[in-house]
Parts: C-alpha cells; sequence; structure tokens
C-alpha cells in the first residue's frame, strides 16, 4: 500500500515524500487505519518493521486535527533515553512541514536538564517522549499538563516491563485522564504484558508481525570458542576491510570495556557505549558511528533495542545473550529494511545451554563455522540440554548437526 492511500493529513505526505517513504510495511498498512478510526492497537512487531511510524503518523494526523493549545495530547512512553531521542528526531522529520510540537523528556543528571524540561512541559507540547522515571518526577511536581491527553502509547512494552517500570507505568497512567485512546507496541507478547494491555486497553485491535522470528535476510553464524579465543577471533573477524559498520554486543561492562582496549591496541576504529558513560558522550558515540567516523561500535544491551542505525554489516554478539528475545533484537540491528546482514555469536562452554534454548526458540539451529586453524580447536557443542529436547515441529536436534566443524 502506498501512503497516498492512507486518510492523512496532506502536510504529513509531504513530510512522508520529503524522508523518502513510498510504500507502508506490514505493520503500518495494518494499524494507521485502525489508529486513525480510533482503536486501541496491540500490535507485536519486531525492530526494524516501521512500528515508530505505524503510530506516529496516525497521531500526527489526529493533533492536526484537534487543533494547538498548552495542553499535552500525546504521552509516548519508552524505555531508554536513546529511544526517546530516536522518536523525537524521527517526528521532528514526520512533522516537518507541519506546526505539530514535541519534547523529548529523558533527564540527565544535571539540574539545568530538568529545568529545560520544566519550563517546556509548563508550556506545553503537542507530543511528549519520554522515560518513566524522568515523566514522574515532572508529573510529580504538578505543572504537566495532561488534563487533556487523547492518546498514550507504550513503545518497547516488553523492555518496560523486563526493566521494572510496570509500577512507574501504572503510576503515570493514573494522571491521565480515564477516556482516551491507547497504543501498545511491543517486539515480543509474553504473559506479562498482556496482562497490563487487559488492563488498560479497551477492545483493542491487536496486530502481528513475525513474532520472536529474526528477519530472514540475517545470515546467522556462530563460532564454539574457549574463552580465551574470544578476543583473538573478534579481532581477526573485525580486520575484515569489507566491513564498514558493525555492532559487538557484550553482556556486561567488563567484557564491552576489556574487548574495546584490546580493538584499540590492534589499530581498529572502535568505541564503546554502556551505563558508565554519562549521556553526552553516549550521545556523541552515537552520532559519529551514525556518521561512519567510527567502524566498530561495542555495546552492552542498552542499545539492543531501539536505535536506528542503517546498513550495519556485521552484528557480533561477543557474549550469548541471556534469552532468545534478547537475541533477536541484537540481531535485528542488521539486515534492516531490504538490506542482509551477517550476525554472529561466540558461544564458550557455560553459553551453550542458553545458546540451545535461543535455538529452540528460533526453531532450528544455527549454523556452527570452524574457528580458523591459527587459533586451535574450540569445544565440542553439547549443551545438556540436548537429551529429550524437540524443536517446534516435534522432531530432535540431531547431535552432529551441532557439533562444531573442526
Amino acid at each position: 500500500m502506498r501512503f497516498e492511500e492512507l486518510d492523512l493529513n496532506q502536510k504529513i505526505l509531504e513530510g512522508i515524500e520529503a524522508i523518502g517513504f513510498e510504500e507502508t510495511t506490514p505493520v503500518q498498512e495494518q494499524a494507521i487505519p485502525k489508529i486513525l478510526e480510533g482503536s486501541d492497537i496491540i500490535a507485536t512487531a519486531q525492530t526494524g518493521t516501521g512500528k515508530t511510524a505505524a503510530f506516529l503518523l496516525p497521531l500526527i494526523h489526529k493533533v492536526l486535527e484537534i487543533g494547538h493549545d498548552d495542553h499535552i495530547k500525546v504521552l509516548i512512553i519508552v524505555p531508554t533515553r536513546e529511544l526517546a531521542i530516536q522518536i523525537d528526531q524521527q517526528l521532528e522529520g514526520l512533522s516537518y512541514y507541519t506546526s505539530v510540537s514535541s519534547l523529548a523528556v529523558y533527564g540527565g543528571s544535571d539540574g539545568d536538564t530538568f529545568s529545560k524540561e520544566k519550563k517546556a512541559l509548563t508550556h506545553g507540547a503537542d507530543i511528549v517522549v519520554g522515560t518513566p522515571g524522568r515523566l514522574i518526577a515532572h508529573l510529580n511536581m504538578g505543572y504537566v499538563k495532561v488534563g487533556e491527553l487523547k492518546y498514550l502509547v507504550l513503545d518497547e512494552a516488553d523492555r518496560m516491563l523486563n526493566m521494572g517500570f510496570i509500577d512507574d507505568i501504572m503510576k503515570i497512567i493514573g494522571h491521565l485522564p480515564k477516556e482516551r485512546q491507547n497504543l501498545f507496541f511491543s517486539a515480543t507478547m509474553p504473559p506479562k504484558v498482556r496482562d497490563l494491555a487487559k488492563k488498560v486497553l479497551k477492545d483493542p485491535y491487536e496486530v502481528s508481525i513475525a513474532i520472536s522470528k529474526p528477519a530472514e535476510r540475517v545470515t546467522q553464524v556462530a563460532f564454539v570458542v574457549h574463552d580465551t579465543q574470544k578476543i583473538p577471533l573478534a579481532t581477526f573477524l573485525l580486520s575484515a576491510k569489507k566491513l564498514q559498520s558493525v555492532i559487538v554486543f557484550c553482556s556486561t561492562k567488563l567484557s564491552a570495556k576489556e574487548l574495546t582496549k584490546q580493538l584499540k591496541k590492534s589499530g581498529e576504529s572502535v568505541e564503546e557505549i554502556h551505563s558508565d558513560l554519562d549521556q553526552e558522550t553516549r550521545g556523541d558515540v552515537l552520532r559519529r558511528f551514525k556518521n561512519r567516523k567510527v567502524k566498530v561500535l561495542v555495546a552492552t544491551d542498552i542499545l539492543s533495542r531501539g536505535i536506528d542505525v542503517e546498513d550495519i554489516d556485521l552484528v557480533l554478539n561477543f557474549d550469548v545473550p541471556n534469552d532468545g528475545e534478547d537475541y533477536i533484537h541484537r540481531i535485528g540491528r542488521t539486515a534492516r529494511a531490504a538490506s542482509k546482514g551477517l550476525a554472529v555469536t561466540f558461544v564458550n562452554q557455560k553459553e551453550q545451554d542458553t545458546f540451545y534454548s535461543i535455538e529452540q526458540l528460533l526453531g532450528s539451529p544455527v549454523k556452527k563455522a570452524a574457528i580458523p586453524a591459527q587459533f586451535g580447536e574450540g569445544p565440542e557443542y553439547n549443551p545438556r540440554s540436548f537429551k529429550g529436547r524437540k524443536d517446534k515441529k516435534g522432531k530432535g536436534f540431531h547431535k552432529k548437526r551441532f557439533k562444531a566443524k573442526k
């Protein structure tokens, strides 16, 4: 479906054309008409499917219909500062030819930032995007004008609940008018998200796009390794000249720092990003990575969702993520839009059971690649979970299919 076929304001269509969008993605085609009709929405869509525009476009249209005053019309709650910034940037682009105003509220450690946010919230903005803790801090002060709020969006709902924001979300909702349109967008739909949806949504229309599956364009490969082989193998793989943009995910800040240190020693163009860095530094690192000033970005899971970086050549899981959902979000950084991508995972002996459970979620084993001879042999892939386990078709994964090539 082309965007011109949707009943959107002409000024919005001008913004869409300027950005270069032409055809809707499946989640946009399903969600936008229902949102325009006024339905509550619960949508499951993986990273890179265009779900942000799926709720921004109809909400910009509705704000234009309502008109402007000093009250907030739309509140979008997100789990991280990075996602708040990304959505605000996309909102600015899509609404460029309109008079819709927006504000990102994600905090900072200095009082000056809070004062600027307070001033902006006091004067009102049509659309506010914010993180739960910071929104509550402002709402508790009593100057945030949400009495006329019409639309509530929870983006990355599963991530927010995993981060322990359920109480904060309910506190925020307690400040809002009961009569409003509610939109839930989530990459996965675990029971706790559905439980929250039942409390908040009214007869929602459900959209489900590729639940818990990576994009088919992502080629997945795993190396079964000893811990001592991880850094040398990573250095070898990242030295490939054809790679221009790479994200490496580490499960801890310690491993991210150590890997970055070693890659810099080898002459690699690399930076790290994790919660030990202040917001200004993190923003600067991301900008330089997006602008191709930095080739390799070593990150903790702070980046596994919600960061819009195009044309990633390789995602390297230096450590196996804790569960299948995190794995899918990590490798979703590559193969965005119509491009192809490669995802490589290092699996040590302690991580084999975890990785096997990820393969169970995927429904098939991930190809095990041979470690280059100069790094020695890796361990056999033999997770304890093998016995009695079956894939989603009821067939057991044959042990030989999992054995690392020698």
